[in-house]
């Protein structure tokens, strides 16, 4: 019964103390609190003698706790600026030396504040020392105990709700971050290669897109992209790309469009996907574009791919030029090569040539009945090859110092024999003086230009001297350059006549 009073009186003395803090706090507006850290002196609080460890809680008895607290509280009466009387001293009335406001040395004086309190007019919270906490909690009723535990366990829930609430506000973030980019354009690359293609003169490149996005919406529609492969903006989601025509640089140039596709996903912003999307575009020769290839590229750079409409129209112009150009570049060469063909091409009663290629313009010939001489442009007397029918069963004889290089039967009852002077040998054992009766002289560019039409360049002319010919004077290997040669070049030409 003691116990229970005891701690009636100390909760009556706590509540005491609350009321009178609330009521300093009423009577005093923060506003009008000035702190001079500098002239307030805190006093210590008496430190109260712990009991020894091995002194039994329980001997102690009731009175000497009531004698210790009432020569506590006397004490504390002691103690100058207690007078609860006054609750609140002003600083006019403090002694100088306690004042809040001090005159420090090489300065003035501060001004004076007004209506300023002693800091010892705040009640402060006490902290009871752990024997007074042990007393405390022994004297404390079951009903009084049952509510604190009660308060600690509202306490944690409270807390407990809050770290889930934290915990749920930061998924709900997290959801709504994922949502907000499923609802974002996301720019992606891809891989673009169009030699000379200069989007920023030219139109830039149409790729066609279809596929689903996140929402689940269907998507048809063409996006353009620089020579960089930039230039595409879509919600996140599956696509297929594809080239949808032929961009036109500035110079007209049309490109072929590939036919391949790409299947890719679109996950976020600056994503890269030149490794799952990388078209190329070639440029075919300029005669084979077609007006479907021009007119394509055209309106595509005019919904899109040019800076207007108007810069479309010229570049579909500069195509339409290049491709006009080519196509007449190839025409006029093709009817340069018919008239060079019927000049190449020869005839006589009994058989047709064609001059070779690669000696036209460096030789000319002349024709007698069936025989058809082949010799060096300005010089009757150099013959390369002399080209003779004669009837199946009849001997050949040619002219003194040439070789039989090679015959072609014509099927109608007639051989032609190709025959003339082995140059590779002849020039030179010519030039060396190794031939005693040679069949001319010749100038050095002329030697090497015989060497070289009847070998077709496939050696110098100092290979053929020091290498082909040697010092035996043996014309073998010479001869079996030069026909060879020819056997390519000239006797694969000679058809019956018609």
């Amino acid at each position: 019964m003691k116990d229970e009073t005891m701690g009636q009186e100390d909760a009556a003395q706590d509540a005491e103390a609350c009321a009178e803090a609330l009521e300093s706090l009423d009577r005093i507006s923060l506003d009008d609190v000035a702190f001079d850290d500098s002239s307030v002196d805190v006093q210590d609080e008496p430190e109260i003698e712990a009991q020894p460890d091995d002194q039994d809680t329980g001997d102690v008895e009731p009175a000497e706790d009531e004698a210790d607290h009432e020569d506590t509280e006397s004490e504390a009466d002691d103690q100058p600026g207690s007078d609860t009387s006054e609750e609140t001293i002003l600083l006019d009335n403090l002694p100088a030396e306690d004042s809040l406001t001090r005159e420090l040395p090489g300065l003035g004086s501060a001004p004076a504040v007004d209506e300023t309190i002693a800091m010892g007019d705040i009640p402060l919270p006490s902290v009871p020392s752990a024997r007074e906490a042990e007393v405390r909690h022994r004297k404390m009723s079951p009903k009084r105990r049952n509510l604190m535990v009660a308060g600690v366990v509202a306490v944690a829930l409270v807390a407990g709700g809050a770290g889930y609430a934290a915990w749920n506000g930061y998924r709900q973030e997290q959801a709504a971050v994922v949502a907000a980019n499923a609802h974002t354009m996301m720019s992606v690359q891809i891989g673009v290669h169009a030699a000379g293609l200069d989007c920023s003169t030219g139109s830039k490149i149409p790729v066609q897109v279809s596929g689903q996005d996140s929402d689940g919406s269907s998507v048809s529609e063409t996006l353009y992209v620089d020579e960089h492969g930039r230039g595409i903006k879509l919600l996140p989601g599956d696509y297929t790309f594809s080239i949808a025509a032929s961009p036109i640089a500035a110079d007209g140039t049309i490109y072929t469009v590939p036919t391949t596709k790409a299947q890719v996903t679109v996950k976020n912003d600056g994503q890269d996907l030149r490794a799952q999307a990388t078209f190329k575009l070639k440029v075919p020769s300029a005669d084979t574009v077609t007006d479907d290839q021009i007119d394509a590229a055209a309106k595509y750079a005019e919904e899109g791919g040019a800076s207007s409409a108007a810069a479309a129209k010229i570049l579909q112009q500069a195509a339409i030029t290049r491709r006009d150009a080519a196509a007449n570049a190839v025409s006029a060469s093709e009817a340069q090569s018919a008239r060079d063909a019927d000049a190449r091409h020869k005839a006589t009663n009994l058989y047709q040539l064609d001059i070779p290629v690669e000696w036209y313009g460096k030789v000319a010939t002349w024709q007698n009945g069936n025989t058809l001489c082949i010799y060096l442009d300005g010089d009757t007397n150099t013959p390369l090859v002399t080209l003779v029918a004669v009837r199946d069963g009849e001997t050949f004889t040619p002219d003194d110092g040439d070789t039989v290089l090679g015959t072609v039967s014509l099927g109608n009852g007639y051989t032609v024999y190709a025959s003339g002077p082995v140059y590779p040998y002849v020039i030179p054992q010519t030039v060396n003086g190794h031939t005693q009766n040679p069949v001319s002289t010749y100038p050095m560019d002329t030697a090497i230009e015989l060497v070289e039409l009847t070998t077709g360049n496939r050696y110098t002319y100092s290979q053929i001297k020091n290498d082909l010919v040697g010092k035996d004077g043996k014309a073998d290997a010479a001869t079996k350059l030069e026909t060879d040669y020819l056997a390519q070049i000239l006797l694969p030409s000679i058809k019956a006549q018609d």
